[in-house]
């Protein structure tokens, strides 16, 4: 599935140009592909919120006493018509593809990021692709990642992906430094790495593109942060990502936790996935984190537009039931 996702959103750049837009639309088929799964979970979520006061009266009436706690609920919910694993069956369907998604553009980013320090160490000045306030959309979007790609994030390549850039050069490698032995076999991956790494920070345009900003390190108890000089980002998709992520969680219209344990576990998991965005977007690259927003947002439009019209289907039906008791 990874190949799939990537030769799709490949397939639309090559027809917009720029990875940017191109995960913003790529993002939007996902979304529709999806949009039958998302109307499933939906649908389940207003079903057990509308009976969740009678799931807390049941438990409280049996709290001590669940063999028939268990029958009651089981009750209520062959009366009511609902299953509880309508709601999270669709989402958990929906995780094969995330991670998909994951997969393909870790493959893209890491090629293009072998293709850019390639370039420099032939002497050549990268294409660098960025989008909106972005500089480089393989890189986070921080002012502590640097334009470049840096140490870090050449370490996060594999063995094959540098083995397939390096041959796609063909005549064009001659040019490489050969001080470099371009072993990527996983026993001297690392090396070579390394190797690559202090031969480009000897470039001094290079060095300067990777080097920290002055008086911009900062100590806090549990890290350092520093700033770069030349920035690539100014952290505005992780914390889109955070925000959008409590927002959708906001609209979700589940039921009232009752109060102890449930409610704890609620609050939890209320700040849990912001966090999480927060965090995982900091350090992956922009084009996941817009990715992340993206799907965020659609996937809000989404859910106004199918709690609209449930709401309207509801008013309907009581508004016939209503005339049929007349």
């Amino acid at each position: 599935m990874n190949e799939v996702l990537e030769n799709v959103l490949n397939w639309i750049y090559s027809w917009l140009g720029n990875y940017g837009w191109s995960m913003v639309v790529f993002t939007l088929l996902i979304r529709l592909v999806l949009f039958p799964f998302d109307y499933k979970s939906r649908v389940g979520m207003r079903k057990m919120s509308k009976i969740g006061p009678m799931q807390q009266a049941l438990q409280k009436k049996y709290a001590n006493d669940k063999e028939t706690l268990n029958r009651k609920l089981g009750e209520l919910y062959r009366k009511e018509r609902v299953n509880p694993l309508s709601s999270c069956l669709p989402m958990l369907l929906t995780l094969p593809i995330m991670f998909a998604m994951w997969g393909a553009l870790r493959t893209i980013a890491n090629e293009q990021l072998a293709i850019q320090a390639f370039d420099i160490l032939m002497g050549k000045t990268p294409q660098i692709q960025g989008w909106l306030w972005v500089k480089n959309i393989w890189m986070p979007d921080s002012p502590f990642a640097a334009l470049m790609p840096d140490l870090g994030s050449l370490q996060q390549i594999t063995g094959p992906v540098w083995q397939k850039v390096y041959d796609s050069l063909g005549a064009a490698a001659s040019a490489l430094p050969q001080t470099i032995t371009y072993d990527f076999s996983q026993a001297a991956l690392q090396t070579t790495i390394r190797s690559m790494y202090d031969t480009m920070v000897a470039l001094p345009a290079y060095a300067e593109a990777v080097s920290l900003l002055p008086g911009g390190t900062f100590n806090f108890l549990i890290t350092t942060v520093s700033v770069m000089r030349e920035m690539n980002g100014w952290f505005v998709l992780p914390v889109l990502a955070a925000v959008t992520s409590y927002l959708q969680s906001a609209m979700n219209p589940a039921p009232k936790p009752a109060e102890g344990q449930g409610a704890a576990n609620g609050n939890f998991m209320k700040w849990f996935f912001p966090l999480f965005s927060l965090w995982i977007c900091s350090g992956y690259n922009a084009a996941f984190s817009l990715y992340w927003v993206a799907s965020n947002v659609i996937a809000a439009g989404e859910m106004w537009l199918i709690n609209m019209y449930l709401d309207h289907k509801e008013k309907r039906e009581t508004t016939v039931g209503e005339g049929s008791v007349r």
